[in-house]
């Protein structure tokens, strides 16, 4: 406990920015994220380090993790419990506070994992727990899973992170410079906020002047990563008053979050002084949704050492020396021997094969060509639309490309598990003409070995629903090939045939018609056929020079070395 204080005396000698996300991916082996949200804030944290800012984290403890992951021969997705334990990864704080749900108190505690980097820069993450023993059953299972339950347990745990999460940083003695709140989850932070700085002009909770919104906004950023009406947290508002009580006036609440109900996003865009999207298409989708609010735009980036493969990350030290914390220098990847880079990949792509054939039992090929297809299993994602003319891909793909697929999807999509269940299906059918392998529990040491082991990464979501996408991303930092959609990121990074290849029309040419998914499917057919396939067989040293465009123009740029420099000048110290 000693030591826990010193360590503390020391975090709370500046002021912080404090950065609050319902899930964190700091560590492969805690289950505290479930995909590409977490596993972002991870990079965020890790770049946090690495360049000696300001920062500590907030986030909850998911105890139970989002889930195991079990698939059967079919297809059909179970879930299990994971099963970890906190003690071996952190240090419990002896710290504690309260929130009041359905008229109990609740208590909170933390525990502290910390990210370190080789540059002496470090992030403190705090993991906001509720399984104490002085809480009700039900009240300690809180923090259990990570986006279980229902609508209740969901408004319960931004109860823990939002209000839990301010009280705790107060109780530990922070002086916070920022909050940044990563996703709406976290937005009910403002109503504490609220409550801090509520003006002593007069004693009357029914007018909203005594409100000091302007102090709240000054202290909040706020990141939004949805660029669909349904995808915002929204919470009727008897639940609401059932679950939080009247926390501030309904009145005041009403104004900031929604008459209707309480919707998340509003109120944190109503309550945060600078707002942005995460890629510039995104912004513009962002403020079409909300008009009236200043929404800049920050493109998400990965952290480039995390992602880069051993192999890749040999030649990287090689010939671009001091590349991991200055990805810029991915600008002069001309200085590497086609046979390196060609050499790194190879290395890259057999262990994948050697993966795949110690957890299915299929042998992979080296010298076929490869694509990987690794995200969340939901229906705007697509993963079939490389199936959806089956005899059009058995004539183009016969015995020359192979097919990696992984994901989860959550345990209430049942149209996402349908999709698990779709691809099974091609997979028995194509069995000895296209190989195709689904491997489960994707994690982020799953996803390294896929993305960095395939020749092609595709992408295939429904304009305009992928707010950002950073799969593709670590894929340039591998030498990796990217073939999407143009949505999110890729419109920034995509040049044709150049960094890599495009699915269907141009953003601009973009109408919301009905036969998305047959004008995609024909044009990735095109492309795969004449262009992605002769190039790889008959054209190698095209395709290694597309491999060094991937990494100079897309690695150079798409890293959260440069997002997090652009949220330093942007949004933390204005």
């Amino acid at each position: 406990m000693q030591k826990n204080n010193q360590q503390l005396l020391e975090l709370t000698r500046e002021p912080k920015i404090a950065y609050f996300s319902m899930e964190i991916g700091v560590h492969n082996d805690i289950p505290t994220y479930s995909g590409g949200l977490g596993v972002l804030a991870g990079d965020t944290i890790r770049s946090g380090a690495d360049l000696n800012l300001p920062m500590i984290a907030v986030t909850l403890l998911s105890s139970k993790g989002y889930f195991q992951q079990e698939i059967d021969d079919n297809g059909r997705q179970t879930e299990q419990p994971v099963e970890w334990d906190p003690a071996t990864y952190m240090e419990l704080l002896g710290h504690k506070i309260t929130v009041l749900i359905e008229g109990r108190e609740v208590s909170v505690q933390a525990w502290q994992y910390t990210v370190a980097s080789l540059t002496g820069g470090f992030v403190a993450v705090f993991f906001l727990d509720t399984d104490l023993p002085e809480n009700a059953p039900e009240d300690r299972a809180i923090t259990s899973y990570l986006y279980g339950g229902d609508e209740a347990y969901r408004l319960k745990q931004e109860i823990v992170l939002g209000i839990g999460g301010v009280r705790i940083l107060h109780e530990m003695g922070f002086e916070i410079k920022k909050y940044h709140m990563n996703e709406g989850h976290a937005s009910l932070l403002t109503l504490e906020l609220l409550k801090r700085y509520k003006k002593p002009i007069e004693d009357v909770w029914d007018e909203q002047l005594v409100w000091d919104t302007d102090s709240v906004k000054n202290l909040c950023v706020f990141t939004t990563h949805t660029p669909v009406e349904a995808g915002h947290d929204k919470f009727p508002y008897d639940l609401v008053y059932k679950t939080l009580g009247e926390f501030i006036p309904f009145s005041v609440l009403h104004g900031l979050g929604g008459t209707d109900n309480l919707n998340m996003t509003l109120l944190a865009l109503n309550l945060s002084r600078y707002i942005n999207g995460v890629a510039k298409k995104h912004g513009e989708v962002s403020k079409n949704m909300f008009p009236g609010y200043e929404i800049s735009a920050i493109t998400n980036g990965v952290h480039s050492y995390t992602w880069t493969c051993d192999s890749f990350q040999a030649v990287y030290d090689e010939y671009l020396p001091g590349w991991a914390n200055e990805p810029e220098l991915f600008v002069r990847v001309g200085r590497i021997p086609d046979e390196i880079l060609w050499n790194a990949h190879q290395e890259a792509k057999k262990r994948l094969c050697a993966h795949i054939k110690k957890v299915t039992g299929t042998d992979f090929s080296p010298d076929i060509l490869t694509i990987g297809f690794a995200r969340r299993a939901t229906t705007y994602k697509r993963a079939d639309l490389l199936f959806r003319d089956v005899k059009r891909l058995l004539q183009i793909g016969n015995n020359k490309i192979q097919l990696v697929y992984s994901g989860k999807a959550h345990p209430k999509d049942e149209p996402g598990k349908q999709l698990i269940r779709n691809i099974f299906e091609h997979k028995k059918y194509l069995k000895d003409k296209i190989k195709i392998v689904y491997l489960k529990n994707y994690d982020m040491a799953t996803g390294l070995t896929i993305i960095s082991g395939v020749d092609v990464w595709l992408n295939t979501p429904l304009r305009p629903l992928e707010a950002s996408g950073t799969s593709g991303m670590k894929a340039a930092h591998n030498g990796v090939l990217n073939f999407s959609v143009l949505d999110g990121w890729w419109i920034e990074g995509h040049i044709e045939g150049f960094t890599g290849w495009a699915i269907g029309p141009t953003p601009d040419e973009l109408n919301p018609e009905n036969d998305a998914d047959a004008r995609d499917s024909d044009d990735l057919y095109l492309k795969l056929e004449q262009k992605i396939i002769p190039i790889y067989y008959n054209e190698r040293p095209v395709w290694i020079r597309m491999m060094q465009n991937a990494i100079g123009k897309n690695a150079y740029y798409f890293n959260s070395h440069r997002m997090m420099r652009r949220y330093v000048t942007e949004a933390y110290i204005r």
